[in-house]
């Protein structure tokens, strides 16, 4: 089926903003807005035919530019955080915006998720869409011209691909991944507790209190983070551990057994009550599993829902946060002669 364009509106600064609606022939429907290259709705059936959105999301371009929960959005420069702000390319240090404390995160306080993308539709019958941005050097500190190209495409097999790209023409650091809040049960149905996860991992990594990996990898037998099986979300999230002090919930990282294969599952989401099932494949080596402790009810979302505490969940495809200032694990640094490639699938089916 073809892609449809309408206009979203304009940003505050008089940018004209599009959404693009993409549909396969089993009436999945997927909408991308250029603003953040984001993610607005994702429209799956369930175990009765019905259809729901399963992404938190806004009805108007001011909610978007007003937001600070980042949804649907592409994350760039650097997804996560980077600690202090500060990291070094070779000689030569950069210090980046505090956003969180005294963390960077998600690219800073105008990353990717702020910017208009340009986009272009690849293949109008097979529904693929491709959304590119020209960073600047020095755009939010950052060393480097950046080209970045994002393009989605709709499988007849309920699966949205997600394929990153990028150039620099100076060594940088990059790490992209996609913000999408998913509730299966449909985006404005309540908390997502019962809803079970399973990351195929037997490893995360620890966080400080600041949520920065400390460098220790943790076996996740035997705590509150052991998801290598399926597991309600709600049934240890409370417990007294102290890594769930630290981020009020679940927001970690799991270190990926699949380890860039896409070919084999990095994540399963099940919802018992609509049927409705989520996997996700990915070419990164890591993911982090958040369960949206920082939602408080004052974010009113499409249809004027006000979306609670834990009424979603986000399972980012990444690198490891602050990877660049901890050699333990892949640097997200990317050289002038490199190009940046990854790819994450999320797939959609019922039980």
């Amino acid at each position: 089926m073809a892609i449809i364009r309408k206009d979203f509106g304009k940003t505050k600064d008089n940018i004209d903003v599009n959404i693009f609606s993409l549909t396969n022939d089993n009436g999945m429907k997927v909408q991308i807005v250029t603003y953040g290259a984001a993610v607005v709705s994702i429209i799956v059936p369930d175990k009765n035919g019905n259809f729901d959105d399963v992404v938190l999301g806004y009805d108007h371009i001011a909610l978007y530019e007003k937001g600070t929960k980042y949804f649907g959005a592409s994350i760039g420069r650097c997804a996560n955080r980077i600690k202090d702000g500060k990291f070094k390319i070779k000689y030569n240090e950069y210090s980046l915006a505090q956003n969180d404390g005294n963390n960077h995160l998600h690219g800073g306080i105008k990353g990717f998720d702020k910017v208009v993308w340009d986009a272009k539709i690849l293949d109008n019958e097979n529904n693929v869409l491709e959304l590119s941005y020209f960073s600047k050097d020095g755009e939010e500190s950052y060393p480097g011209n950046l080209t970045v190209n994002v393009t989605y495409t709709l499988l007849e097999d309920n699966s949205l691909k997600l394929e990153y790209k990028a150039v620099s023409d100076t060594a940088t650091i990059v790490n992209l991944t996609n913000h999408s809040y998913f509730n299966l049960s449909g985006h404005g149905s309540g908390n997502i507790l019962n809803h079970k996860l399973m990351i195929n991992s037997d490893k995360f990594t620890l966080n400080d209190k600041y949520s920065i990996p400390t460098g220790e990898v943790r076996v996740v037998t035997e705590t509150p983070m052991d998801f290598k099986t399926l597991k309600p979300i709600g049934k240890e999230i409370n417990v007294d551990y102290e890594q769930l002090h630290f981020g009020l919930g679940y927001d970690h990282n799991w270190m990926l057994k699949s380890n860039g294969n896409i070919h084999e599952i990095a994540a399963k989401l099940v919802d018992e009550t609509t049927g409705r099932v989520m996997d996700v494949y990915t070419t990164k080596p890591a993911l982090q599993f958040y369960s949206a402790n920082f939602l408080d009810g004052y974010d009113i979302g499409k249809g004027g829902i006000s979306y609670e505490k834990r009424g979603a969940l986000c399972l980012e495809t990444q690198y490891v946060p602050n990877a660049i200032n901890n050699n333990k694990f892949t640097s997200p640094l990317l050289e002038s002669s490199e190009e940046y490639n990854s790819t994450t699938i999320y797939k959609f089916s019922i039980l």
